[in-house]
């Protein structure tokens, strides 16, 4: 089990998934970059979650705009209500969020016992549309992607001919102003929404909001994560939002400590009913079976892409000794991620330099490219490529030989047993499609 964020975030720059933004400038704070293994992380990711979604008959996609109407946030209570307190220590001038520390009387930064009173402070950013920059033009960028898809209920409604219960998902860019972002990718001021709001008959929302969490926690333990490092967390009534008649948490295991990983709310008919005071326009739905009307509840489903990715990398890393030698050790770090997720399937590894090889090499690789994700490295020994693929996540090495040129077969190695298989190569796709399949993926 990984013990400190640092060790991954180490790990993350030095192969290429994740580097701090703007970093030649000396970085912006809680600002990241997803480098070349990072963004098939990221893209795979989201892809299985948007699988998940809309691969069900009664689930629609969506992808509203970042920048939406100012009423929309006065109607979802952003712009009153959006806030956490602050308080500044008047020696060091570091900022803090009231409600996260243990003695709000004391700065954690240096000691201090001199704070400033707690003031409200918006986490929204604001700017302006149009050439000026007054009152008249503020607009905000969306803190959440919830509010795109309740302003959209009726369009996507009507336009898919959907039917009560149904939902609306969506994957998109949310932006807060925290006062006291870190732990890496795990609170940032920039990230990415994995949204969906499925609509409801009032009255069978407690059924639903059951549903979604056995789905939800279904869909971690089907990518391979280690549900022993999974929970769920019951809101009481003094953590409840205003809008909710319920809410939990699926809470996972970092180094940190159990944190939200995904949160899973009863938001009743609050956000359609502000929308339709603010709007003017009607957001109820009439049911013809029973010739009902009614505004319909909603049960949200919301996670963040980032924190899931960080929660996929720290759920993957292992350190394992694999000296023969009990005495010695010979450590191999492996991040061990599900094949869906993995951002290389294979790679493919010619033993040496020699040209004979290196061909061979690259047709292999031309061929498994038209299905997978993947690498091709000739570069140091065999063993420290085997390594390296290991540090990645890599589910399989292709190692082309000497003897490959003989009996026109290669060794495939497995990342998690080490094992190596000899294949032919007019075989290699299949095999290659039935072990990743074998995970699931």
């Amino acid at each position: 089990m990984l013990k400190d964020l640092q060790t991954l975030v180490s790990l993350c720059k030095r192969r290429g998934f994740i580097f701090q933004s703007s970093e030649i400038y000396g970085g912006i704070n809680a600002c990241y970059d997803y480098g070349p293994l990072g963004v098939e992380l990221k893209m795979n990711i989201k892809k299985v979650w948007w699988d998940s979604m809309v691969s069900r008959t009664d689930i629609e996609g969506l992808d509203a705009a970042i920048l939406m109407a100012p009423q929309v946030w006065k109607a979802s209570g952003h712009v009153d209500g959006f806030s956490d307190p602050m308080i500044e220590c008047k020696s060091c001038k570091a900022r803090h969020r009231a409600d996260n520390l243990k003695d709000p009387s004391k700065c954690p930064n240096c000691g201090n016992s001199e704070m400033s009173e707690p003031r409200q402070f918006n986490l929204m950013f604001k700017t302006f549309m149009g050439p000026l920059e007054e009152t008249a033009s503020t607009v905000y960028l969306r803190p959440e992607t919830a509010q795109g898809i309740f302003v959209n209920f009726e369009n996507v409604q009507v336009s898919a001919r959907k039917k009560i219960p149904f939902g609306i998902a969506q994957i998109g860019k949310a932006f807060r102003n925290e006062i006291t972002p870190g732990n890496f990718t795990f609170r940032t001021r920039e990230f990415e929404q994995m949204e969906m709001q499925y609509f409801v008959k009032p009255g069978t929302d407690d059924e639903y909001m059951e549903m979604w969490k056995d789905i939800r926690k279904n869909f971690y333990s089907e990518l391979g994560f280690n549900m022993e490092r999974f929970r769920f967390h019951e809101h009481g009534s003094d953590e409840l939002a205003h809008y909710a008649k319920g809410a939990f948490d699926i809470e996972y295991e970092f180094p940190i400590g159990w944190q939200e990983l995904e949160g899973i709310h009863n938001r009743t008919d609050f956000d359609l009913t502000q929308h339709e005071k603010f709007s003017g326009k009607s957001l109820a739905y009439f049911e013809e079976a029973s010739k009902e009307k009614f505004v319909p509840y909603v049960i949200e489903t919301s996670a963040g892409c980032d924190r899931m990715i960080l929660a996929a990398l720290c759920d993957a890393y292992n350190e394992e000794n694999v000296s023969s030698d009990p005495a010695k050790e010979d450590k191999r770090v492996v991040l061990k991620f599900h094949p869906k997720i993995a951002p290389i399937k294979v790679s493919v590894l010619p033993l040496s330099k020699k040209p004979q090889l290196q061909e061979l090499a690259h047709k292999i690789t031309s061929d498994l490219s038209q299905n997978f994700r993947v690498q091709y490295d000739e570069t140091g020994s065999i063993g420290k490529r085997y390594r390296r693929q290991d540090e990645i996540g890599t589910p399989l090495c292709v190692t082309v030989d000497f003897e490959s040129l003989e009996d026109n077969s290669v060794t495939v190695r497995h990342r998690d047993s080490m094992a190596q298989d000899r294949v032919e190569m007019s075989k290699i796709n299949n095999y290659v499609f039935e072990k990743l399949n074998q995970f699931g993926g």
